[in-house]
């Protein structure tokens, strides 16, 4: 790849991963669409990697309550934050189990335009619904084990590529009766463990089976996706506190007719 497609890639990777309008299936789309040689699931995995870094510094507050929770019993709020970290681990579990058993038969019969233009309208219909009628009283800390697990489920779908990640946990936490920005919220810290897993999954595999990697691709890819992602994550918030979710999932309803007209034979 040259420097441009890779800056593109990474701008790409951090608008889209927290946007809820599927990151990944961006990233198959744009080498299809302008020509280019499809960059492979092993870029994808760091410009997520970049994403990942960005998504920790942004809740590093949160991060770390959480964390010294879990080795303080204390009182105040040690017990909610403490909860909250074992509700994030839970919630990641399905897709952990989907990603191990079901990642090679994903990336390699998945990454294609139709399958893309079907769970982008789809979900992004449901998103609309889910925007319009759901009933959001709680907060992320009114979470309980059977809701947690619904989400977890639901991100075990967002494998299939133009789910989204943050569409399809965000579209739960609101039909489970979450507020937005708390929906939104634990999408984001949701984000980090299943990354994070999937991330060190297939590097292992890749340095297991001796695969060539140009890491200074990587590397700025990457970066460019922490910079990027730092900046959406904000600009999500902000949309999402004032329109809700109406403006993506039109989006996405949009992206995946077009996909269909140029894709369909």
């Amino acid at each position: 790849m040259n420097t441009f497609q890779i800056i593109v890639l990474g701008i790409i990777q951090g608008l889209t991963e927290f946007l809820p309008i599927s990151s990944s299936g961006h990233l198959i789309l744009v080498p299809k669409i302008f020509g280019y040689t499809d960059q492979g699931i092993v870029f994808d995995i760091a410009v997520h990697l970049g994403s990942l870094f960005a998504v920790a510094f942004y809740f590093r507050d949160d991060l770390c309550t959480m964390l010294s929770s879990v080795f303080s019993f204390q009182k105040n709020n040690s017990n909610r934050d403490l909860k909250l970290f074992l509700y994030l681990i839970i919630a990641t579990i399905p897709a952990a189990f989907v990603g191990y058993f079901l990642s090679d038969l994903i990336d390699s019969q998945l990454r294609n335009p139709l399958i893309i233009a079907s769970t982008l309208s789809f979900f992004g219909a449901l998103m609309w619904i889910a925007d319009k009628k759901s009933v959001r009283k709680d907060t992320i800390y009114n979470l309980d084990f059977p809701k947690v697990v619904i989400i977890g489920i639901a991100q075990s779908i967002a494998l299939i590529p133009g789910t989204s990640r943050s569409g399809i946990t965000m579209t739960a936490a609101l039909f489970l009766g979450l507020k937005k920005e708390d929906a939104a919220k634990f999408s984001f810290l949701l984000s980090i463990p299943v990354i994070l897993l999937a991330s060190c999954y297939k590097f292992f595999q890749i340095l297991s089976n001796g695969i060539h990697v140009i890491w200074g691709e990587l590397f700025i890819g990457a970066a460019v996706a922490f910079i990027v992602a730092y900046f959406s994550i904000e600009i999500f918030m902000r949309i999402i506190r004032n329109y809700g979710l109406v403006p993506f999932a039109i989006y996405r309803i949009i992206l995946g007719v077009v996909i269909f007209y140029l894709f369909l034979d």
